[in-house]
């Protein structure tokens, strides 16, 4: 099971045993909802944290991943790749656009 699904589902049933704990002291609903959240939530904080951390790093490969395709992708469209891929001569690499000339030999203006 994911480990965001756990944690999840951890939070929530600590939620729904903290409400029920509530349920027979004479106050406000909303009051005991709002203070079955606070307490669940400090709850969590100590009892989920295996789950939480493992969450944490799960996310965190996640945006490893997505960052690196990008650069990839990022790469590919700014022709990066293309360089690494063309032919190279003894004297240098051999350049894909060789440059004009005129008809006496010197460099063509536009």
């Amino acid at each position: 099971m994911s480990p965001a699904v756990k944690y999840t589902l951890g939070r929530i049933g600590l939620f729904l045993v903290v409400a029920a704990a509530l349920l027979p002291v004479p106050m406000n609903i909303f009051l005991k909802l709002m203070l079955a959240v606070v307490f669940s939530a400090a709850a969590s904080f100590f009892l989920l944290r295996t789950w939480r951390d493992q969450m944490a790093e799960q996310v965190a490969g996640a945006v490893q991943r997505r960052q690196a395709e990008k650069q990839r992708l990022r790469a590919a469209l700014s022709g990066e790749d293309e360089a690494s891929e063309a032919p190279v001569s003894p004297a240098g690499p051999v350049p894909t656009n060789p440059p004009t000339t005129d008809a006496d030999g010197g460099p063509a203006t536009r």
